[in-house]
């Protein structure tokens, strides 16, 4: 099966401080041991960046630039890059308009969108719950928390 790694994974593979950081390198290391195909997507990666190096104070982690770019090459080079195509914008574009998709919300159908193109199975989110609107629409992605792996 493949899995897409969402950003809250990222962040607490990136933050040993986190109280989550363990589970999340448990499931990574569970999935790799069962020879499941893990990626990322670009904006996986920029969202990343964002939170990384946003003050801590401001719920981010505080990062130079260098260090985050740093961990970016990490998970890019760990983990895979799918491709932004032509076709994510039109997945994407059926899901929030079939769901009458708003917000913040926007994003999370754009990795379920990316799901449907290159044809991955599963999203390892610590954010299930923001993405069990979207799970249904068109062809099934399972949500997966990594503390259930």
């Amino acid at each position: 099966m493949a899995y897409l790694l969402d950003t809250s994974l990222l962040v607490r593979l990136a933050n040993s401080a986190d109280v989550q950081h363990s589970i999340a390198v448990k499931a990574v290391l569970e999935l790799h041991r069962r020879g499941e195909v893990l990626r990322v997507t670009p904006q996986v990666l920029v969202e990343f960046r964002s939170v990384a190096t946003r003050p801590v104070e401001s719920n981010g982690l505080g990062l130079s630039a260098a260090d985050a770019a740093a961990q970016s090459a990490g998970f890019e080079a760990s983990f895979g890059l799918l491709a932004e195509t032509p076709d994510i914008y039109q997945a994407w574009k059926q899901i929030v308009d079939g769901l009458g998709i708003i917000g913040k919300q926007v994003h999370d159908a754009r990795l379920v969108g990316v799901c449907h193109v290159h044809g991955v199975s599963h999203l390892l989110t610590f954010n299930a719950a923001h993405f069990a609107r979207l799970a249904g629409f068109g062809p099934k992605v399972v949500m997966v928390e990594p503390k259930t792996i």
